[in-house]
């Protein structure tokens, strides 16, 4: 006799298997809630370690990007696009008349040939002794620059003005000053505005309070006590074309590189061979620091992954202990036909609702740190990256997968025989 021939088409078939399949894992995602019910406790401190690791994931990135946009800020405050040229020796001899200086003509130079610059300033130093009453003496540091000098440094004026292009054609004897040296010498800022004092016997008038937008403490050429004051009249104290330093500035901080080769190059032309001149960009220290903000953040993150190790191995004990506890339950349900995927697939899937749901709890904490946080600070401060919730979620699934695969695969290989005896 032949077989009757089934009415369902392949279609069909496969529907009615996909089905199957959803109500075994809806089935068995029932059986791990209720399993969760009967064990509140179990289940909320096995996932408190879950909670406290994700919630360190969430807040080592954090850290790790307001660290590293502290250094960004700090190093853009300083002139993230500028350039320096400094001459570091060599020449014909140690006398200074044979000592290849850098001049004003080379900033001329670079500014006609190399593109892309926006700002660029020539750097006189030297230093005088000003006499802030009642014989306090102090030796103040004095900087000859150009009125460009102010874009490229990001310096801000507190009080009055700074010099302009036409206080450098006419020779004006005026500067600008640090805040505490106008403290120091008129007692506020707004009292020390055309205030006079002298250089070398000259009096210059005061124009401006001036501070840099981010403290350098001494580091850079500005220090506390420091006068600005036109270049074509510090020359005349200097009495030589020579200059100290060139800066520079340009439009795109992508090209800061490309600039300071052809800066180089350019200056190295108009020089002799054997003469040495160090030109240097703060991008690649902004560069440097974003590296090692990096570094710093992916060595967080492994100390993170180690309490998430720690509450995995949590798991998998607990996990161990509920199978054990649980083996009569087991032999019923592969009596009744559940297969080894299905036993399987349930302890695995109880293992990851822990992990997951700590890692739920620990994101939902680790975030609510740094955003009540923005409350009182700027939010660009404290950046938030999406990555690091993606990171967490996933590393408290993938926790629960690995650690939750020993005790699953435990359960589904029991014999039904002997967990059917087992008292």
């Amino acid at each position: 006799m032949v077989p009757a021939r089934s009415h369902h088409s392949p279609t069909f078939t496969r529907t009615l298997a996909s089905a199957k399949q959803t109500m075994v894992f809806s089935e068995i995602l029932h059986l791990a809630v209720d399993s969760f019910r009967a064990n509140k406790v179990r289940f909320a401190l096995t996932a408190l370690g879950m909670v406290m690791g994700s919630a360190s994931v969430i807040l080592v990135v954090t850290i790790g990007l307001t660290g590293k946009q502290y250094a960004v800020n700090y190093i853009q405050g300083i002139g993230a696009n500028m350039i320096t040229a400094d001459y570091q020796g060599g020449g014909t001899g140690t006398v200074a008349a044979d000592q290849d200086y850098l001049t004003k003509d080379d900033l001329t130079a670079v500014v006609n040939q190399v593109p892309g610059i926006v700002a660029a300033s020539p750097m006189l130093q030297m230093h005088d002794r000003v006499s802030f009453g009642n014989g306090n003496v102090k030796d103040v540091l004095v900087l000859g620059v150009s009125p460009q000098y102010k874009d490229i440094r990001n310096l801000v004026v507190l009080s009055g003005r700074f010099f302009d292009q036409q206080d450098a054609i006419s020779h004006s004897k005026v500067a600008v000053v640090t805040l505490p040296f106008a403290k120091n010498l008129f007692g506020s800022a707004d009292a020390a505005v055309n205030k006079s004092f002298s250089i070398k016997g000259i009096p210059f008038t005061i124009i401006g309070i001036f501070k840099e937008r981010v403290n350098t403490y001494g580091q850079m050429e500005i220090a506390r006590q420091t006068i600005l004051i036109p270049y074509p009249v510090a020359r005349y104290f200097t009495g030589t074309d020579a200059v100290k330093t060139l800066y520079f500035s340009v439009q795109d901080f992508s090209d800061v590189t490309r600039a300071r080769d052809d800066i180089a190059r350019v200056i190295q032309s108009r020089h002799r061979a054997n003469s040495v001149y160090d030109v240097q960009e703060n991008a690649a220290l902004l560069t440097t620091v974003e590296q090692i903000a990096n570094i710093l953040t992916m060595v967080l993150l492994l100390v993170s992954a180690v309490t998430l190790a720690v509450s995995g191995v949590g798991i998998m004990n607990i996990m161990l202990a509920t199978v054990r506890s649980r083996i009569r339950e087991i032999g019923i349900r592969k009596a009744v036909g559940a297969t080894y995927r299905e036993i399987q697939l349930q302890f695995l899937t109880e293992a990851v609702l822990i992990s997951l749901s700590g890692g739920v709890v620990g994101t939902i904490l680790g975030l609510a740190i740094p955003l009540s946080a923005r409350f009182f600070l700027p939010a660009e401060l404290i950046p938030i990256s999406p990555w690091s919730v993606v990171i967490s979620l996933g590393t408290a699934m993938l926790v629960g997968i690995l650690f939750g695969t020993l005790p699953a695969t435990r359960a589904a290989q029991m014999d039904p025989v002997e967990a059917l005896k087992y008292e």
